[in-house]
């Protein structure tokens, strides 16, 4: 790991270990109906599959939070409970076997009602994230700081985790988020030194696919770049799954993570003269399959074709309606078109 990461406490999340010198590690937040236990468990079992290593589930009602049981003696992975505004929730979602559980003190009502969360959460010996977003900052500290900021943000989250410090709890998990990408850099480098809990961090509200991926990208690369964040979620609108892929090549490219195939393809030009884009598309969800570290290139042409191939372990290079299977810049096998799938992933199959 890079030795100028930010030292934080470790804590334990059922079986999985964040903070510390444990590697960074990637989460996402199903999207089902929590009370539809099928629907809710397929989707993670999904995101196992992709490599998400905690999974997070909304309790809006009693409902979910008594479901949350099934579900989690049916995954593999440590289970957290979203819990919003109703303290009855989060104790339930406690006593049906959540990991850990996600609040916001600040919506979560009285020091009662704090009280009897943070007490089941003792009991059970479970820890609870104190989540902090830009959309839902005090009113006294916007009118502190004349509006949602990094200072604001940082203040409320010291301040909640304070409030449970008080009742005699410190396993505990920091989450300050906002869609205000560089508000979110500032907010983590400015809470970095002033408290040794792990951060969970990522951009909220990010957006689809391409705009949530770019923004949480440079959002959380700067972030991690700068040493800091144990555990990540990029918050993408659409299919959860794409959100561990995303999670896991920021990682790579910082070279926080190694593992898995990298898949690196031309952007394609008029010399291009097979459906590249389709063929890049099918050898990077081919290549979701193999727990392989190794790298996969695609190219178009001849222009970059040979170069790029030869500093990959293996390559596809296309022709017209043809293309060449290499194998450290060697080529192995010419073949239609049509056949380069099925060539590449016989060459996995048989990788050693």
């Amino acid at each position: 790991m890079d030795r100028n990461r930010r030292k934080s406490r470790e804590i334990k999340i059922g079986d999985v270990i964040i903070g510390g010198d444990h590697p960074i590690v990637i989460q996402s937040m199903t999207n089902t109906k929590t009370q539809d236990i099928s629907a809710t468990v397929d989707q993670i079992h999904r995101l196992e599959l992709a490599g998400c290593e905690i999974v997070r589930c909304t309790v809006p009602d009693m409902e979910a939070a008594q479901a949350l049981g099934e579900i989690r003696d049916q995954i593999r992975i440590p289970l957290v409970a979203d819990i919003h505004f109703d303290y009855r929730l989060a104790v339930a979602a406690i006593e049906s076997g959540a990991d850990k559980i996600r609040i916001n003190p600040g919506n979560i009502g009285s020091e009662d009602n704090l009280k009897s969360v943070v007490w089941a959460a003792k009991e059970h010996n479970i820890p609870i994230r104190v989540g902090v977003n830009s959309g839902s900052l005090e009113k006294d500290l916007l009118e502190k700081y004349g509006g949602v900021t990094a200072e604001g943000l940082v203040e409320s989250a010291l301040k909640n985790v304070n409030r449970i410090e008080e009742l005699g709890y410190e396993n505990l998990v920091i989450s300050i988020k906002s869609s205000d990408v560089m508000m979110c850099v500032r907010a983590h480098e400015l809470i970095a030194d002033k408290t040794d809990y792990p951060l969970h961090i990522g951009i909220t509200e990010a957006g689809t696919l391409i705009s949530g991926n770019i923004k949480s990208a440079i959002g959380i690369g700067l972030i991690l770049h700068e040493g800091i964040g144990d555990t990540i979620r990029v918050s993408l609108t659409g299919d959860p799954v794409e959100e561990i892929r995303s999670a896991k090549q920021i990682l790579r490219t910082l070279g926080l993570r190694s593992g898995g195939i990298e898949v690196i393809s031309c952007p394609t030009c008029g010399r291009t003269s097979i459906d590249l884009i389709e063929l890049a598309d099918q050898v990077e969800r081919m290549a979701q399959e193999f727990p392989l570290d190794l790298k996969i290139a695609v190219m178009g042409c001849v222009v970059n074709g040979p170069g790029e191939a030869a500093e990959a372990d293996l390559a596809v290079c296309g022709g017209a309606g043809e293309g060449l299977l290499l194998r450290k810049g060697e080529v192995i096998l010419k073949v239609p078109e049509d056949e380069l799938i099925a060539a590449l992933k016989s060459e996995l199959e048989n990788w050693k």
